[in-house]
């Protein structure tokens, strides 16, 4: 049996697709959460052999959880996503995320692609992958996205500096840098921007 661990906040689609996993001969579903640190404990705790994460969840999202269990456990994850952006995508492999698609795929389509993974393979939706080989990528540099990405919850310029072990005029420098590259007004615009692109 292959032990499948599911996590979405939305309990009607969590609680159908469970069911629906229930009725394949070889996927035992042991645990349902309803957002990323639930996941993240109850994978830790049971140790299924594949995590089916959505991407947006409270708390932590499933890359996050995904990146979490790579460190410490042999669990492999797959991504579902309602908004499959292509720099999420990159995102998601780079943090050994073994498997990635949308949310309208069918329970059957679901049920194979984890014994894809379980058995070792990794799976990425052909239209998301595709979708990624066209996409843009991030004009801006590690540095000015770990910037971004230490103000995200609106810390003050001192804050991201303290954080980021940096002189306050080098965030200030890298923040009017980041600003310029991508044609906005604000850190907050670019923040959004820089999500919804999938660079952060």
């Amino acid at each position: 049996m292959i032990r499948v661990l599911l996590a979405d906040d939305e309990g009607m689609i969590r609680s159908a697709l469970a069911a629906l996993l229930r009725l394949e001969d070889d996927i035992d579903v042991v645990a349902e959460c309803a957002d990323g640190r639930e996941a993240l404990e109850e994978a830790q705790r049971l140790l299924p052999d594949v995590c089916l994460l959505d991407l947006e969840m409270p708390h932590l999202d499933g890359v996050e959880v995904a990146e979490r269990l790579k460190r410490t456990t042999a669990t492999r994850c797959v991504i579902v996503t309602r908004h499959a952006r292509p720099g999420v995508l990159r995102r998601a492999l780079a943090s050994g995320v073994a498997g990635f698609l949308p949310k309208s795929r069918g329970a059957d389509e679901v049920a194979a692609v984890i014994r894809r993974v379980a058995a070792g393979a990794r799976y990425v939706d052909p239209e998301i992958a595709a979708d990624a080989l066209t996409d843009e990528r991030s004009p801006l540099t590690d540095r000015e996205l770990d910037v971004l990405r230490a103000g995200a919850q609106g810390q003050t310029t001192g804050q991201i500096a303290r954080a980021l072990l940096l002189a306050p005029g080098t965030v200030r420098n890298h923040i009017s840098s980041v600003l310029t590259k991508l044609g906005v007004q604000t850190r907050q615009q670019a923040t959004r921007m820089a999500e919804e692109r999938g660079w952060l």
